[in-house]
């Protein structure tokens, strides 16, 4: 047993007929598959089409015996998306138990050739002599090798383009943010020092997008956060590209494809209240949903269609498993996958209807995507928590440099009255004075409840310091213990405030 590698696994042999009748190959072959128990798509005399069942090593295979020139062809191809692009040995195992079976089947037909002939003859005269140029698997017969998945032709245009612009999209964002890491010490720790970088190159912001940005819907589908984020994604898009575009064209793929990452975009920023979203996944998923209605409406052979339909739910299930894991928008995964089925299948009912042109197709899909999106946009709340966790971030760090007078007093208890004076006033007041500043520039945004709450403690909190330390002040230049209650009655007052789940 060898194991197969590659984009879509696969074995193929040639086996010289040396005069063999082409015809007569193709009848032991079929009553071989049938004695296997694998499902045959197409019988013709072109060929024979057939998909095994499911196993532990791959979704399904199609199996493929054809005569051309002399050769009969037999090839064993995987169908869905194989983990770590290898068929674990089973399209060797298939190829093995054909011929074997082959033998056995060549054996017991000698005294029938005739009649099997004219049974087969019977069955291929039914069926398209063109189909394996329709098949499902024919797109990937023209992948030679890797650089065919980048290059447009015709029935795959849409596809590598879109992956050509996701792939320099990445590298583009990349060297812009290695550019100021090192030019503007983008790495000091300063929350939005990246994400200010990514805002500008059109990431998904709940904030922003729905400050007015909403050309952020298109944008953030181009880009990436990793590596191995926009290699698994372009991995899918290949994938679901080379199934669907040859079906529905490439204006309706590239259609269904952005309005899917549109309303997948608008969806993810409603249960994403704060931070950066991005990635193809929502538009990807949306052509998943595509293949789908394609497969129940019919688009694929009866046979082809139950593996294809077992191989690629079995990958979306995997999918969305794995989108439940922390820091994954399976939110974008659901409704573009939803999306994309509906949008084929309102193109599929349109078209359909011959009273109307193909652009109302268009128009109606497009309609349907702007009202689900503005839908969703509309009941969002657009809180302003980015711009809390910045005030937040100066407000802490104001705090941290307000403690340090009490450094200087417990240490130097004894000190310099005017060193005293002067970080009384540089470290407390100056650090509460800005503290209460950023409080009340809090208090004018837009926060959830839970937030405003924790905006007026903080509040309270950086006013109680405050007069703490100008008492402090009073205190030290008065040379006096007469401030020293109100101080402690203030202290209790701050203590009271951290102990209703003030956090630092």
């Amino acid at each position: 047993m060898s194991w197969s590698w590659g984009y879509s696994p696969k074995i193929e042999n040639y086996i010289p007929l040396d005069g063999f009748p082409a015809d007569r190959y193709l009848v032991i072959a079929l009553h071989a598959i049938k004695n296997l128990g694998w499902n045959i798509s197409h019988v013709s005399e072109s060929g024979i089409i057939a998909y095994t069942g499911l196993s532990w090593q791959s979704y399904s295979e199609e199996i493929s015996i054809r005569t051309i020139s002399g050769f009969g062809i037999v090839k064993s191809e995987c169908v869905g998306i194989q983990m770590f692009f290898n068929d674990y040995g089973k399209n060797s195992d298939n190829l093995s138990n054909f011929f074997d079976e082959f033998e056995y089947v060549e054996y017991h037909l000698q005294d029938s050739w005739e009649e099997e002939l004219m049974l087969y003859y019977a069955e291929a005269v039914l069926q398209d002599d063109n189909y394996f140029e329709k098949a499902p698997l024919a797109s990937k017969e023209k992948i030679n090798n890797i650089f065919n998945l980048f290059t447009p032709r015709q029935g795959y245009t849409a596809t590598p383009i879109l992956v050509q612009l996701n792939v320099l999209y990445y590298i583009l964002t990349t060297a812009i943010l290695l550019f100021p890491f090192h030019q503007s010490g983008a790495h000091s720790g300063a929350p939005g020092a990246w994400s200010s970088i990514y805002h500008h190159l059109g990431v998904n912001n709940r904030y922003l997008t729905l400050s007015g940005d909403y050309w952020r819907l298109i944008a953030s589908q181009f880009m990436h956060f990793s590596p191995g984020h926009v290699f698994f994604n372009m991995y899918s898009l290949i994938y679901i590209g080379l199934m669907v575009e040859n079906k529905i064209g490439s204006m309706r793929f590239l259609v269904i494809y952005i309005l899917a990452g549109i309303t997948g975009g608008a969806i993810s920023i409603l249960f994403h209240p704060i931070g950066n979203i991005a990635g193809a996944s929502g538009a990807i998923m949306g052509m998943f949903g595509c293949f789908f209605a394609l497969l129940i409406n019919g688009e694929f052979e009866k046979n082809a269609r139950k593996a294809l339909l077992i191989s690629t739910l079995l990958v979306v299930i995997i999918i969305l498993v794995n989108g439940l894991q922390r820091g994954v928008d399976n939110a974008a995964h659901v409704v573009g996958l939803i999306s994309g089925f509906t949008f084929t299948r309102m193109f599929q009912w349109v078209s359909q209807k011959n009273k109307f042109k193909p652009v109302w197709a268009y128009a109606a899909v497009v309609l349907l995507a702007m009202t689900v999106t503005g839908t969703i946009l509309a009941v969002t709340p657009n809180y302003q928590l980015e711009k809390f966790n910045e005030l937040s971030y100066s407000y802490h760090r104001n705090e941290f440099q307000a403690w340090r007078i009490y450094y200087y007093n417990n240490y130097f208890p004894n000190g310099n009255k005017e060193e005293k004076l002067r970080r009384i006033t540089h470290y407390g007041i100056s650090n509460w004075q800005k503290n209460v500043a950023i409080s009340k520039e809090m208090q004018s945004l837009i926060l959830p409840e839970a937030h405003k709450q924790k905006v007026d403690r903080m509040t309270r909190f950086a006013q109680t310091l405050l007069k703490i330390n100008q008492l402090l002040y009073y205190e030290c230049a008065e040379e006096t213990t007469k401030y020293r209650p109100e101080i402690e009655r203030l202290t209790n007052q701050m203590n009271a405030i951290k102990k209703r789940n003030y956090e630092f």
